[in-house]
C-alpha cells in the first residue's frame, strides 16, 4: 500500500507542478505556443484530405453524368441501393485496414514517416480513381479502397503526432484542429461539387469533368503535405523511446520555444524518459525476446501489445472508452448525412439536384464554423460536458426530423415549410456534432494511452471508428429506402445512449499530462512490481528529486506566490 500511495503521490506532485508552470488554456495559450500550433496545423492537411473524401462523393453520386457513367452503381432504383452503398463505403473499408496497419508504421518508422507513407498511398488511390472515365466503376471502387487506406492511416497518425508534440495546456485544441481540418475539407468538397455540377450543364449534356475534377483536385493538398512533412520535427516521445534523447530534448525545447534548461522542458523530458524506460523494462520482463527495437520485433510486439490492452482492468477501461466512444460517434448518423446529404435533402422535399447541393454546401459551412469554438475552448470546458450536451442536441434533432418526415413524407409539395424545417434540423444537428463529438471523440482516443500502447490503442479506436463508419455508409441507402423516418429514430436513440455512456462511463481528461493519465483510469491492473519499477525509474532519471526540490521551494513558509490553473487562482503560503 505504501508503495502505491508513494507512486500516486509523485504523480500528483508532477501534475501539480506542470499545471502551475504551463499557465491558462484557451486562445492565449495557442498564441504562446504558436510554433507547435503552426506545425500541428500543417499536419492537419491530413485531416483536410480525410474530410474532403468524406464529403466529395455525396455530390458526385447525384450528378447526371456520373449516374449515367456508373449505371446501376449510382442509380436510384431501390434494388440497387446496396451497390450505391458499396461505392460510398468502400473508402471506409480501406480506411479500417489502413488504421490497423498505421500502428506498426507509427512505431517502427516514426509518426513523421508514417504520415509520409500514408500520403503516398492516398495519392496512388486518387490517380486510380481518375481513370474511371475509361475503366468505369471498378476504378472508383479500387481507387477509393486504396485512398481509404491512406485516409485511415492519416486519421490515426495525425492526432497521435499532434498529441505528442503538444503541451498539455493546448493538447486538446491541437488535436481538435484535426476535426476542424476535416470540417474544412468537407465544406470545400461540398462547394466544389456545387460549382462543378454546372460543367456542361446540369442535365443530360453534363460533362464527365463535373465529377472528375472534384476527385482529382485533392491531389494538390496531398502533394503539399508530402513535401512539407519532410521538414516537420519528429515526435519527442518517439525520439526518446528510440534512444535519441539529445535530439528529443532539442525538439522539445524548440516546440515549447523555451531554453533546454527551463524547468518545464526538463520536467516534461524526464517524464517522457521515465515512461519510456518503464515501458522498455516492462517489455523486457514480459516479452524478453522482443526488447530489441527491430522492425520484426515491433511487428510482433504490435500483436502482443494489442493483447495486453485486454489484460488489466485499468487498460481494458481505456479500450472500452476508445472503441465505444467511436461506435457512438459514427452511430450519431453524421456520416449518413455527409455521404448522402443531397439524397436526404431530396427526400425532404427539395425539388432539384441543384437546390439539394446548395443545402449540402450549407452543411459544410455550419459544421466548419461550429468546430472553431472547440479548438479555442475545449481545454477550459472539458470533454464530458461538451460530449454530453452535443449528444443530447443531436439526438433531439433526429427525433424532430423523424416526426416531420412521418407526418409529411407523402405530401411535401403541400408542406414545403415542413420540408425546410427538417432541413434546418439537419443543419442544427451538424452544428451540435461540429462542436462536440467531431473533435472530442478523437481527443479522447489520442490522449488516454501510455507511451508504448499509444500507437496500438489509437489504432484500435480508429479501427472501431472506421468499421462503424463503413457499416453506416453501407446500410444508410437501404435504411432510407426501407424504413424512411425510422432511420432517424434509430440514430436518435443510439445518440441518447451515447450521452449516457459519456456522462456515467467516461472520466474527465482535460489538462492532464499524457504520462499521468493513470491518475484517472486507476491502477487496479498495474500491480506492485510495476509500481516499484516506475518508482525506481523515476528515481533513476532524477524526476522525483527535481519535483521534490520544486515542491519544497514552492511551499516554503517565507514565500508567497499566485498562479493560475484552469482559470482559478491558487494562493500558496
Amino acid at each position: 500500500m505504501a508503495v502505491g500511495a508513494s507512486a500516486n503521490g509523485l504523480y500528483d506532485v508532477a501534475l501539480e507542478r506542470r499545471q502551475k508552470l504551463m499557465g491558462a488554456s484557451g486562445p492565449a495559450a495557442l498564441v504562446k505556443n504558436f510554433r507547435v500550433f503552426s506545425i500541428a496545423l500543417f499536419a492537419c492537411i491530413g485531416g483536410l484530405l480525410y474530410g474532403y473524401n468524406q464529403g466529395v462523393f455525396s455530390g458526385v453520386l447525384t450528378m447526371n453524368s456520373f449516374v449515367s457513367h456508373m449505371g446501376d452503381y449510382a442509380g436510384n432504383d431501390p434494388v440497387n441501393q446496396s451497390r450505391k452503398g458499396w461505392l460510398t463505403s468502400i473508402l471506409e473499408l480501406g480506411a479500417w485496414i489502413g488504421s490497423l496497419l498505421s500502428g506498426f508504421m507509427a512505431e517502427a518508422l516514426s509518426r513523421k514517416y508514417g504520415i509520409l507513407i500514408a500520403t503516398v498511398v492516398f495519392i496512388i488511390g486518387v490517380i486510380i480513381q481518375s481513370t474511371a472515365v475509361s475503366v468505369g466503376h471498378s476504378a472508383i471502387l479500387g481507387g477509393r479502397f486504396i485512398t481509404g487506406m491512406g485516409v485511415g492511416s492519416l486519421s490515426m497518425i495525425v492526432p497521435m503526432y499532434n498529441a505528442e508534440v503538444a503541451p498539455p495546456e493546448v493538447r486538446g485544441s491541437l488535436i481538435a484542429l484535426q476535426q476542424l481540418a476535416i470540417c474544412a475539407g468537407i465544406m470545400i468538397s461540398f462547394w466544389i461539387d456545387y460549382g462543378t455540377n454546372y460543367i456542361g450543364g446540369t442535365g443530360s449534356s453534363q460533362s464527365d469533368a463535373a465529377w472528375l475534377v472534384p476527385i482529382c483536385l485533392q491531389l494538390f493538398p496531398a502533394m503539399v503535405l508530402f513535401a512539407g512533412v519532410l521538414f516537420m520535427p519528429f515526435s519527442p516521445r518517439w525520439l526518446v523511446h528510440h534512444g535519441r534523447e539529445e535530439e528529443a530534448r532539442k525538439v522539445l525545447a524548440r516546440l515549447r520555444d523555451l531554453p533546454q534548461e527551463h524547468e518545464l522542458v526538463e520536467i516534461e523530458f524526464l517524464e517522457i524518459k521515465a515512461q519510456s524506460l518503464f515501458e522498455k523494462r516492462s517489455v523486457a520482463e514480459l516479452w524478453p525476446g522482443l526488447q530489441e527495437l527491430t522492425w520484426v520485433n515491433t511487428a510482433k510486439l504490435q500483436f502482443v501489445a494489442v493483447g495486453s490492452l485486454f489484460r488489466t482492468k485499468a487498460m481494458f477501461r481505456r479500450v472500452i472508452v476508445a472503441t465505444v466512444t467511436m461506435f457512438f460517434q459514427q452511430w450519431t448518423g453524421i456520416n449518413a448525412i455527409l455521404y448522402y446529404a443531397p439524397t436526404i435533402f431530396s427526400s425532404l422535399g427539395l425539388s432539384s439536384n441543384t437546390v439539394s447541393l446548395l443545402a449540402t454546401g450549407v452543411v459544410g459551412i455550419v459544421m466548419f464554423i461550429a468546430t472553431i469554438p472547440s479548438v479555442l475552448y475545449i481545454d477550459r470546458l472539458g470533454r464530458k460536458p461538451i460530449l454530453t450536451v452535443g449528444a443530447i442536441g443531436m439526438a433531439t434533432c433526429h427525433i424532430i426530423i423523424a416526426v416531420i418526415v412521418a407526418k409529411n413524407r407523402d405530401s411535401w409539395d403541400e408542406h414545403k415549410t415542413a420540408g425546410w424545417a427538417a432541413v434546418a434540423m439537419v443543419w442544427l444537428f451538424v452544428i451540435h456534432f461540429g462542436y462536440s463529438w467531431g473533435p472530442c471523440a478523437w481527443i479522447l482516443v489520442a490522449e488516454i494511452w501510455p507511451l508504448s500502447n499509444r500507437p496500438y490503442g489509437i489504432a484500435l479506436g480508429a479501427s472501431s471508428n472506421w468499421m462503424n463508419n463503413f457499416i453506416v455508409g453501407q446500410v444508410t441507402p437501404d435504411m432510407l429506402s426501407g424504413i424512411s423516418y425510422g432511420t432517424y429514430i434509430i440514430f436518435g436513440l443510439l445518440t441518447y445512449a451515447g450521452a449516457a455512456f459519456i456522462w456515467w462511463g467516461v472520466p474527465e481528461t482535460k489538462r492532464l499530462g499524457l504520462e499521468e493519465m493513470d491518475l484517472i483510469f486507476g491502477s487496479e491492473g498495474v500491480g506492485r512490481n510495476d509500481i516499484e519499477r516506475m518508482e525506481a525509474v523515476r528515481r533513476e532519471v532524477g524526476l522525483d528529486r527535481m519535483l521534490g526540490e520544486s515542491h519544497t521551494s514552492d511551499t516554503s513558509p517565507d514565500k508567497e506566490s499566485k498562479r493560475e490553473v484552469d482559470g482559478e487562482k491558487i494562493h500558496e503560503l
